[in-house]
């Protein structure tokens, strides 16, 4: 028997199985920012010494932030399961593979966050102080502003690592390149299938951690 070559590849469903990815990169990508921002912000604020210092709020917060980041992330798809047909209405697909992604990762880019902002030099926030800024133009006007190398740099780092998340929800039917590389890579012994789309999957991270370092340096420049 022949060995199957990349000319026998079914091209038409190995994009499909892209798109797939890309929106589940997308939206999981928007959704972790939507909750993880604030969420990190949140984290930074009310640790020991920041505006809103609350000991008991901080320690309740970073637990939640831990156990969530703790979980691997084949194990949280499976037991958030009921929770994502109660969300969604399903659990595979691509509007399966969504909550638990975001679940996943919003943790994770919260702590980039917390982490960020922690860079901030203090005496910018005590002279924003100083002229009556409120907390809300601090956070908008100097915190966020001041860290936007870190903020976009998390940002990166958060969609590369959603990249691998996308691929591993392919265990539990969730679409794109990872149930693509499952169902021919792996159960169908499709070597050439496996290898295509850990192609794909490398070019993408190398694309975006590009995009990621040029947003970087640009904005440190200025």
């Amino acid at each position: 028997m022949d060995k199957p070559s990349f000319w026998d590849l079914d091209w038409e469903e190995i994009g499909r199985a892209c798109l797939d990815t890309l929106t589940m990169l997308g939206a999981s990508t928007f959704f972790t920012v939507l909750i993880g921002l604030p969420l990190g912000i949140l984290l930074f604020l009310t640790s020991g010494g920041q505006l809103l210092q609350q000991k008991a709020l901080y320690g309740i917060l970073s637990f939640v932030v831990n156990v969530l980041r703790s979980v691997p992330f084949v194990i949280l798809m499976i037991v958030i399961i009921p929770f994502t047909k109660l969300l969604v209405g399903t659990s595979i697909g691509v509007p399966g593979a969504i909550p638990p992604l975001v679940i996943g990762a919003a943790p994770f880019f919260a702590r980039l966050v917390e982490t960020s902002l922690r860079e901030v030099d203090r005496g910018v926030i005590e002279a924003a102080q100083s002229m009556g800024a409120t907390y809300n133009q601090i956070v908008g006007k100097v915190l966020l502003r001041e860290a936007r190398p870190g903020l976009i740099a998390a940002i990166t780092i958060t969609a590369v690592t959603l990249v691998s998340y996308t691929a591993m929800s392919g265990v539990i039917g969730g679409g794109g390149l990872g149930d693509l590389a499952i169902r021919y890579g792996y159960q169908r012994f499709q070597t050439n299938v496996m290898i295509v789309t850990v192609v794909i999957l490398v070019v993408l991270v190398q694309v975006l951690q590009m995009l990621g370092d040029r947003l970087v340096r640009s904005y440190q420049r200025k």
